[in-house]
């Protein structure tokens, strides 16, 4: 029941702008950071957007078998360039060519892996002898740095008093979502090493839409803030995060469900636009595979099929009980180029591909200049219209210079 973003070095240049459109509609987000280079300027990009919307988080030094590789230099750097509150809950077993796996310091196990192929299998065994002084050292560190934001851990520490890993776990997941510290975890994702653990901890730590506060919007009609929560019983109200083009179902819009149920075929008021939209179907996306669902509630991140004149960042509810949510800040286009059809086929459908591009993409402009006849074409950079001049042959055929 947790919504989990992964987030990586960017594949596309228009990196910030979805870093705010998944971070926006999520409850908890896993960041990635790399253990060679240390905290990488997409990581710092990641945490400023993940502090604006106070987004509960864990962290993964991925990369422990890289040549380099330093696990405590990269908690270093967190706490110098992130002003963050690491909390190791794991130590690792080697590093660059020796990393074998991790020290669990919650139940204080060892997880080694068998080989170096993803799929190869792991041990969890008693923590090797040479190690036990480390781990000991490492766990009173996190009971102790607990303390410091929590009161009942620091009077169980101070009256040297047990504290068990279900009791651990749980204050844990408490300061995580309070925001108070970090969790890091180690390990080498290429090698499906240190993955397990990570998986736990997401389930473990990070919030469901129960955990955290009820969402806050505007009545359109009166502008008085109004409140929704996480309750299936509530007024149905979500947020339209991200439109994407369909080549079998049209347009795609993507949904975070904040309150109340939704059932396919019901029509919905865009508080955003003031009028009425209809939904056809309700999907719920596995990658690129998708799954019809009837209904959707409280906490979900659905795609709905069917709604013609709503875009990025519009909040759809029900007409009886209006609310609009904060939109997404775009910002504004940096660079732009003439384009031009290659053919006289291309220029019937170069209209056409480029209002869906844009539908899509909300940093990407189209207009058209009068005194030069040119169709001007703006975004976020040179690779930004590159991609999607590729896009437009890729999927649209068409054929453009610009």
């Amino acid at each position: 029941d947790k919504q989990i973003n992964i987030i990586d070095t960017p594949g596309h240049v228009d990196f910030t702008v979805e870093v705010e459109r998944s971070l926006k509609v999520l409850d908890g987000a896993v960041i990635v950071l790399c253990a060679v280079g240390g905290v990488q300027p997409q990581s710092e990009t990641v945490w400023r957007q993940a502090d604006k919307y106070h987004v509960p988080r864990i962290a993964f030094v991925n990369k422990m078998d890289r040549t380099g590789a330093n696990f405590l230099n990269v908690i270093q750097q967190m706490k110098e360039r992130l002003a963050a509150n690491p909390l190791p809950v794991e130590m690792p077993i080697g590093a660059e060519g020796n990393f074998k796996g991790v020290i669990d310091l919650i139940n204080m196990k060892a997880i080694i892996y068998k080989g170096d192929e993803g799929d190869s299998g792991f041990d969890v065994t008693d923590i090797p002898e040479d190690l036990k002084a480390a781990a000991s050292k490492y766990r009173h560190n996190l009971i102790e740095k607990l303390g410091e934001v929590d009161d009942e851990v620091a009077d169980r520490y101070l009256q040297e008093k047990g504290i068990y890993p279900k009791e651990l776990s749980a204050f844990i997941r408490k300061a995580t979502i309070e925001g108070k510290i970090i969790p890091i975890l180690c390990g080498t994702a290429a090698k499906n090493k240190g993955i397990q653990p990570l998986l736990d901890a997401i389930a473990e730590y990070l919030p469901s839409p129960l955990d955290i506060p009820p969402v806050n919007g505007t009545n359109p009609e009166t502008d008085e803030p109004v409140e929704r929560k996480a309750a299936d019983d509530e007024s149905f109200c979500g947020l339209i995060f991200k439109i994407k083009a369909d080549p079998f179902v049209g347009k795609l819009s993507y949904l975070r469900i904040y309150s109340g149920t939704l059932k396919g075929s019901e029509y919905v008021y865009n508080s955003s636009k003031d009028r009425k939209e209809r939904v056809g179907k309700l999907l719920r996306m596995h990658s690129d595979k998708q799954e019809i669902v009837d209904c959707g509630m409280a906490g979900d991140i659905l795609a709905v099929v069917g709604l013609k004149d709503t875009v990025t960042g519009d909040t759809i509810c029900d007409e009886s009980s209006p609310i609009v949510l904060e939109s997404i800040h775009f910002p504004d286009p940096v660079i732009s180029m003439a384009i031009e059809p290659k053919t006289k086929a291309d220029q019937e459908k170069l209209g056409m591909a480029l209002n869906r591009l844009m539908e899509e993409d909300p940093t990407f402009r189209v207009n058209y200049n009068k005194e030069t006849g040119q169709t001007i074409i703006s975004g976020m950079g040179e690779l930004h219209l590159e991609v999607i001049v590729d896009r437009m042959l890729r999927e649209f055929k068409v054929g453009a210079n610009v």
